[in-house]
């Protein structure tokens, strides 16, 4: 009977997350705000069911009864993130909270399966993150002084990489950051938001080619510490995000083939310098060829995808625990081992609808800060999706990065809820900017209606009333001051 119910959970798992993520999309066709409501409600009722299957099936194989309680606890903490913010700031993309939600469902559940103490230790960060965020956007919209502080992101980037140079703690092969107090902290997590800013703020102040210099300087040296620190899958997105804010900031195609030169030659030197990049090089090239000598992982997240097949083994049925690091950077391929492709692509659109809401977002935005810091943090965080998905298929050499929202880690969640929080303060100033257009054009017509002359008009008659006596222009005495034809060829 058991395993009949997980057969059948895993086919119904499927379709409402194929129901939740055609909802992401279909929901910018409306403009209507009722609909809109009506199809997000739809969404949450689709991921709470979603939570509530899996954990059904989790706790039938199981016979635990912490899994039913941690289930409680995890609804808890969703419908809690959707009431807060939703009643804190009424002009909130409902969207990007449900991806935001959606996200991090599918991760406990996957960190569920895999480890229950890691997702138990994910549950509590990503409750003590969102408690911080929601503080975030209020913050955006009030402080009008950060596109100011252009010095201060730049020192605070670089310090924090450089503290986590001397004293980091390598891991993987790289110095990837420290820990105080048995928390691991990973800097570079928090830098590439910090960065974002730097950037933003930059070319808000000057795009003229000695600032572009600068600027270029100071990134570079970003990714410099990134590379020695041997973090280069942080450092390829501050590569990859510093370009793309340069080539929408200034139009210059010159710009961005001199950057993917330089980091084309800097990628042969890295091969040639660091022993785990050329690993991961071979490995890339044929993991089968080289599966004693660290091939082993990517081989056995390929294994787990093709026996996860269409619809995946069902949870508990297949061996996602013989990937290395399954909870991290390979949580991607663990869950298309149990819960199927179909689901893991569904996982990768809900992720493009989340970009799509940033750059939409970016687009409409007036302010060239807000602009350019919507457009940098989501490059980051789609990209991040890209090196992430990309590593695990072997479509690219794998990089180390974690699967935003979903894989296990502190900094990460915590960065990336942070990011969210930034976006959804972005998105509150674009409905002020569009309150104030259309309050205007309400004024504006409700003048004309009245009868009153447009405001230019009106400004300009009452500089002239106002105008002290005397400095009014005379004109010129009949036949004084003109020029005669002869002095015009003259």
């Amino acid at each position: 009977m058991v395993n009949i119910i997980v057969e059948i959970s895993k086919y119904l798992i499927i379709i409402f997350m194929a129901v939740y993520t055609y909802l992401c999309f279909s929901i910018f066709g409306y403009s209507d705000p009722d609909k809109k409501k009506l199809l997000l409600r739809r969404q949450n009722i689709l991921m709470f069911t979603i939570q509530l299957v899996a954990f059904m099936v989790m706790y039938l194989q199981t016979e635990d009864i912490k899994m039913l309680a941690f289930y409680l606890m995890q609804v808890v903490l969703f419908g809690a993130t959707i009431l807060l913010y939703t009643n804190l700031y009424p002009k909130v993309s409902r969207l990007v909270v449900n991806n935001m939600c959606m996200l991090l469902c599918a991760g406990l559940i996957m960190l569920t399966r895999l480890n229950y103490e890691k997702a138990v230790k994910q549950y509590v960060i990503a409750a003590g993150a969102i408690a911080v965020s929601l503080v975030i956007p209020v913050m955006i919209r009030k402080f009008k002084f950060l596109s100011e502080w252009r010095t201060f992101y730049g020192a605070a980037g670089i310090v924090s990489l450089g503290i986590v140079l001397v004293i980091g703690q390598v891991s993987y092969g790289a110095m990837l950051g420290f820990s105080v107090g048995g928390i691991s902290i990973q800097p570079s997590e928090l830098v590439k938001i910090i960065f974002v800013f730097f950037v933003a703020s930059s070319f808000k102040k000057s795009l003229e080619f000695r600032n572009i210099v600068i600027t270029t300087a100071i990134a570079a040296f970003h990714v410099l510490i990134l590379v020695v620190s041997k973090d280069l899958g942080a450092a390829l997105i501050v590569f990859i995000v510093y370009l793309v804010m340069l080539y929408v900031a200034t139009r210059q195609p010159l710009y961005v083939l001199a950057g993917l030169g330089a980091g084309s030659v800097a990628s042969v030197l890295a091969y040639y310098l660091f022993g785990h990049v050329r690993t991961r090089v071979i490995v890339w090239k044929d993991p089968f060829a080289s599966y004693d000598s660290g091939g082993y992982q990517v081989a056995q997240s390929l294994f787990a995808i093709g026996t996860g097949g269409w619809f995946g083994m069902g949870l508990f049925q297949g061996e996602p625990n013989t990937i290395p690091v399954a909870e991290e950077d390979f949580i991607f391929s663990a869950i298309s081992e149990e819960l199927g492709i179909i689901f893991a692509l569904c996982l990768i659109l809900v992720c493009v609808s989340c970009y799509v809401m940033f750059l939409n977002i970016a687009m409409q935005l007036h302010s060239m800060f807000y602009k350019m810091v919507a457009l940098g943090l989501g490059t980051c965080y789609i990209f991040q999706v890209f090196l992430t998905i990309g590593g695990v298929t072997k479509f690219i050499p794998s990089t180390g990065v974690t699967l935003p929202l979903v894989s296990y880690g502190g900094s990460s969640l915590l960065s990336t809820l942070i990011m969210f929080a930034i976006i959804q303060g972005l998105y509150i100033l674009r409905e002020d900017e569009e309150e104030n257009i259309e309050r205007r054009k309400k004024e504006r017509l409700r003048a004309k209606r009245s009868g009153q002359a447009p405001e230019k008009r009106v400004r300009k008659t009452r500089d002239v009333q106002e105008r002290p006596q005397g400095s009014q222009r005379k004109r010129p005495e009949k036949g004084k001051g003109k020029t005669r034809p002869e002095q015009r060829i003259r």
